[in-house]
């Protein structure tokens, strides 16, 4: 007998279902099952990859889905009556049973959500075609009345199904999985099947492949219900028969009712149904004016040019009007004969808006930055023929593929944009899509190791002992030596490797993708099923199957820097009112020596470390350098920028095997650095067309070895026929070959180099306004915020504290200055701060803290708002100490307000009203108690507590001659270490040395009973946590005490999703410039030709020898770097310094 297992879970019923899709269908191979179901809880994500599965394999796939189906209605949603959904198998029979499904599973999502996503049977009355149900497991309606003891419910929810599907399409499900409920219900079940006249079917509610898999099922659940494995079995699944069976087993268990198995046959038989895959569905857009979409779209691009030219942003210099006229012609023929105006005209069109709404947008992104007609009609802002940009890299006339416009908008308003699209085209027409997030290496042991209760201590051992390179796979990971071993030694750590290897990959929850938003011509929920993630409705297949299936995707990614470069241009404009960054020129000397000098903080993509020094050695001159730089500076590329910038200053010979490579290479030097340099190679060396060229690139990047061979031949043919020579034809394909996976689209690189000039000219020449809008942005950060306002301060741009009658809502530049904000301020919201400043601008400047408070009291003011303004120093202006307001302020308030009550009441002094005027709304002068104004550092500690800075100055201010012999780590850098994909400035367990003010510190006693503390320490550029251990807390106890300053010796403890951390060595207390002046610590210097040479391992042999309290600090001439030996404190005597002097020469040793 023939069976088919028609109720499964796969690994899409997310932390619940074990089962691999890849593997479904290769466990039904394997068992001789010609079909097999997917019935994911609720939902309908991996239906597509489990079909293309199964193609794959040659079994027929069932698509379907375990609804819930809610109590009452979908839309009650009331306590626990209405939160536990009775589940139901359903699958589809036909194309009309998969609409009808995907509409009520989209339902279920955007209106019946209530715990989980629900239906109801109104739904099922009206969407019932084409679709076969089964009674479900023992969650489903029937099995639980039937274990409740209403048997009469039971039944007559039975005839209610059975009437909704219709005869032959609703079977009564039996289940045994060895729990004795199921023996209850299954025999009750076979009685009503007699009675009712209704089909039986058997299924296994399989969630895992294996019963071996029990324990990885359960360690999921477990990860989801935030439970260990201790606790017991997950709810549901106490037995471990929930795996893929064999037909045999199938029919020990339900061999008396052979028909309840043949009916899985026959269900199998009678779906029928298939996705569609190669169809493109095109939105459409109404067009009012009596033109074609393919008319207006013409008549847009030539008035764009006209446009563009009339107002200097094209210059007719290298290109005339007619190469504009011709390129644009092309494109819009290739545009119309692919069907893609629409999709252009949409995009223009919210673009449009933004702009028109003054939303700032980026200058492109991508491909699409190559198209001319993009740029003529708006949507980018890069010329792509005076950047040398190709169109096909964006449509390409011999490969049908999707366009791709990604639009970047202010982070700020993006989201003001997709609610136009969502309003302008119907909310039911626009969808963003689904993303999944998966359970990677690293975070797979941590999940399961907090399932098994290992400890943090055990765990965080094996896990750091994954690389940290993206990508990496555990099986990568046991190739590593240190790892390896663990593994082979203790078995407890290959249980864990071995459970989190079962579940790598699989998705952990779905959330929205961060750009991906389709727009179709009928409801979403025609083409594709919907969620919801929050408040967003989403695609419930992600946008490489969304694609698959026709349907179109459109980009909207929200960029900081966009709305960096507005406010600084908006600030500009107060004093140069024609001011546009459209217009600038991109040959300033000013710019680009701030690039060449590294002066590139806060510039767009030009602030880290390994890029600032690839500029101050490349030295652009050029915006083709700046895109060079970008293109160039990633992984793969970087081992090509030595030989770029030898050849950019002349030192290395560039020759070329060909003429014709000298105008296609010529601008990167010989070098091949963009994709668009391999097509015009292909195009004039082998005299391909673009369109081919472009599909030969795509095949070299994925490394095809077919195609290559193939290519290789046919373009050493048509090279050696332009005169090139065999063998250097050949060399030149297998170049482009090595390079064509790492070559960068240049149209992308372009567009970012658009906003890496413009921030840096900005920076350049308006720098107050920059760093104003910079400093905008980060607000919250305390590290960005340290380092930018450092910046200003080496610029000599002075950052002035909070003015309650000078201030704006955000940083803002006045007078060659940056005044702080007062949104800066904790508990001071932005409506409060918009009052504050219309009021400000109606009535004038505040002339005293009493007329602040009498006019903002018929505002939303309360005493917590003041009291952060006071601390702040916002009222330092009007003359009053800050201890005087914060004893006086809340008396002051009172006041006001028993006036205010007063004249609502109608209580007004006859005599008051009679000297009605101006003398009358002065307000009365309070009398101030007489005390002391704070000192400095009780100022700071004010203004930190306030907003978690310091206006008045810095506590290090008094210690900076010590803290400058240090050369101290910034913690600045110690943090960006956890975001650097290329190079981190720190790597873990690095030595390191801080210099700081304890912040805080917490005391935690150990299982041994030792105390053991986490103490944070805050330096000008950030704060860190500082881990030290019991054995380090015993001597330094009475340094970390809060407001102290210490200098702290330890190394880097960099953790997954964790915030890098210091563990202490040892510790010291800071002096202040008056004792370091009186008693200046010594420090022993020694230099060094490599730290593994024999004189340098002696001369550390000798400094062990003479332990002290004086630090050394090493030079090392190979990595040229100085290191502070954190675990090495010496007592600096002539005998150790002549010991050190004869090991490495008198100069090598200095003691200062």
């Amino acid at each position: 007998m023939d069976f088919v297992h028609l109720h499964l879970h796969s690994e899409y019923s997310l932390l619940d279902g074990a089962c691999r899709i890849v593997d479904i269908p290769k466990a039904a191979k394997a068992a001789g099952h010609t079909a097999v179901a997917i019935t994911d809880h609720g939902n309908l994500y991996g239906a597509v990859a489990f079909f293309k599965a199964c193609r794959a394999e040659g079994v027929k796939p069932i698509i379907g889905c375990e609804v819930y189906v809610a109590p009452r209605t979908r839309f009650d949603k009331e306590g626990k009556r209405d939160a536990s959904g009775n589940h139901l198998i359903l699958l589809c029979k036909n194309q009309k049973g998969y609409e009808n499904l995907i509409y009520m599973v989209s339902k279920s999502f955007t209106e019946g959500f209530y715990q989980k996503p629900r239906i109801d049977l109104d739904l099922l009355r009206t969407h019932a075609d084409g679709l076969i149900a089964l009674s479900a497991c023992l969650a489903g309606y029937i099995p639980r009345a039937i274990v409740s003891g209403d048997f009469a419910g039971a039944r007559q929810y039975a005839r209610t199904l059975a009437g909704i599907f219709g005869e032959g399409n609703f079977y009564l499900e039996l289940q045994d999985h060895g729990i004795p409920e199921q023996r209850e219900v299954n025999a009750e079940l076979i009685a009503m099947a007699k009675e009712l006249s209704l089909p039986l079917v058997a299924t296994n509610d399989v969630h895992y492949l294996r019963r071996l898999d029990a324990e990885h099922q359960a360690v999921m659940m477990c990860i989801q219900t935030g439970r260990t494995l201790a606790e017991g079995k997950p709810i549901g699944f106490e037995t471990e028969e929930f795996y893929y069976k064999s037909t045999s087993e199938m029919e020990k268990l339900f061999g008396d009712v052979p028909e309840a198995l043949a009916n899985t046959v026959r269900i199998a038989d009678a779906c029928d149904f298939e996705f569609m895959f190669g169809n493109l569905y095109l939105p459409k857009i109404a067009v009012s004016n009596g033109k074609t979409p393919f008319e207006q779209l013409r008549a847009f691009t030539f008035a764009g040019l006209d446009k563009k030219i009339e107002g200097g942003y094209i210059r007719l210099d290298t290109h005339q009007k007619e190469d504009y006229i011709a390129r644009a012609e092309y494109e819009l023929s290739v545009i119309e004969s692919m069907g893609f105006t629409d999709y252009i005209l949409i995009v223009r069109d919210y673009v449009t808006y933004a702009k028109t709404h003054g939303i700032a947008v980026g200058p492109g992104r991508g491909s699409g930055a190559g198209s001319l007609v993009n740029y003529l009609i708006g949507i980018t802002d890069v010329d792509p023929l005076r950047f040398d940009l190709l169109f096909e890299c964006f449509l390409n006339p011999e490969r049908v593929s999707m366009p791709d416009i990604d639009v970047d908008f202010c982070y700020e308003r993006r989201d003001e944009v997709l609610r136009y699209v969502s309003e302008h085209y119907g909310v039911e027409h626009v969808a963003q899509i689904v993303t999944f997030g998966t359970m990677a290496a690293r975070a797979a042991i941590r999940d399961v190791g907090r399932v098994f209760g290992m400890s943090y201590a055990e765990v965080d051992r094996v896990a750091n002992l994954v690389p940290r390179a993206l990508g990496v796979t555990l099986a990568d990971a046991l190739k590593q030596k240190e790892l390896k071993a663990l593994y082979v030694s203790d078995a407890n750590v290959a249980r864990l490797i071995d459970t989190a290897r079962a579940l790598e990959g699989m998705p952990r929850h779905a959330s929205t993708h961060a750009a991906g938003v389709v727009i179709t011509d009928r409801e979403v929920f025609s083409y594709v099923p919907l969620s919801v993630n929050g408040d967003t409705i989403v695609t419930q297949f992600d946008m490489d199957t969304v694609a698959e299936l026709g349907l179109v995707k459109f980009d909207f990614l929200g960029l900081r820097y966009l709305t960096i470069i507005a406010d600084a241009e908006r600030m500009v404009r107060t004093r140069e009112p024609g001011f546009d960054i459209k217009k600038i020129p991109y040959d300033d000397k000013k710019t680009y020596a701030l690039i060449s000098e590294g002066r590139t903080d806060g510039v767009f993509q030009l602030e880290s470390k390994g890029m600032k020094q690839v500029l101050m050695r490349l030295c652009p001159d050029s915006i083709d350098d700046v895109i060079a730089a970008i293109a160039l500076y990633r992984p793969g590329p970087m081992d090509s920028i030595p030989q770029y910038i030898e050849r950019r200053h002349g030192r290395d010979k560039t020759e070329y095997k060909n003429p014709a490579l000298e105008k296609i290479l010529g601008k990167t030097y010989g070098c091949i650095v963009y994709q668009e340099q391999v097509m015009e190679i292909f195009r004039e060396i082998a005299g391909y067309s673009l369109g081919k060229a472009d599909i030969v690139r795509r095949a070299m990047s994925k490394k095809k070895a077919s195609v290559m061979e193939a290519e290789r031949q046919v373009f050493v043919r048509g090279a050696v026929e332009r005169g090139m020579t065999e063998a250097d034809a050949t060399a030149l394909f297998e170049d482009m070959a090595s390079f064509a996976s790492y070559a960068f689209n240049k149209s992308h690189a372009a567009s970012y180099a658009v906003l890496c000039y413009e921030t840096a000219y900005l920076k350049a020449h308006y720098m107050s306004e920059y760093m104003a809008a910079l400093l905008t942005s980060v607000l919250g950060d305390f590290g960005k915020t340290a380092e930018y306002i450092g910046e200003c301060t080496k610029a000599g741009i002075a950052v002035l504290p909070p003015d309650i009658n000078e201030s704006e809502t955000a940083f803002s530049a006045k007078g060659g200055a940056i005044r702080f904000g007062l949104l800066a301020l904790k508990g001071v919201g932005r409506l409060f701060v918009d009052q504050l400043i219309a009021d400000r601008r109606q009535n004038g400047l505040f002339k005293s803290f009493e007329d602040f408070v009498t006019r903002m009291g018929g505002y939303d003011l309360n005493k917590r708002q003041v009291e952060s303004l006071i601390k702040s120093g916002a009222f330092d202006s009007l003359g009053v100490y800050r201890s005087r307001l914060l004893a006086s302020y809340e008396k002051i308030i009172e006041n006001a307000q028993s006036k205010n009550r007063a004249e609502i009441d109608g209580q007004i002094d006859i005599f008051a009203m009679a000297g009605a005027g101006a003398a009358a709304a002065a307000p009365v002068q309070f009398a101030y108690p007489d005390i002391p104004e704070f000192s400095l550092r009780e100022k700071l500690t004010l203004e930190k507590e306030c907003s978690g800075m310091y206006f008045s100055g810095h506590v290090l201010n008094d210690y900076a001659k010590h803290i400058e012999s240090l050369s101290a780590a910034r913690i600045a850098d110690i943090l960006a270490s956890a975001d650097a994909d290329i190079e981190p400035p720190y790597r873990d367990k690095q030595p390191v040395t801080i210099a700081g003010i304890v912040t805080k510190k917490t005391v935690k006693t150990t299982k041994n009973g030792d105390s053991m503390a986490f103490v944070t320490v805050e330096d000008r550029t950030g704060e860190i946590e500082v881990v030290v251990f019991a054995r380090q807390y015993l001597g330094s106890a009475g340094v970390l005490v809060t407001e102290n300053p210490v200098i702290v010796h330890g190394t880097v403890s960099v953790r997954d999703e964790e915030k890098p951390k210091i563990l202490m060595n040892s510790c010291e207390r800071l002096l202040t410039d008056a004792e370091f002046a009186a008693d200046k610590p010594k420090t022993l210097y020694l230099r060094v030709a490599s730290t593994d040479t024999p004189a340098a391992v002696q001369a550390l042999a000798a400094l062990r020898r003479a332990p002290g309290d004086r630090p050394v600090v090493l030079y090392d001439l190979a990595k040229a770097r100085y290191v502070r030996l954190a675990d090495c404190r010496v007592q600096i005597s002539d005998s150790l310094c002549g010991t050190l002097a004869a090991l490495l020469g008198k100069d090598n040793v200095v003691v200062r």
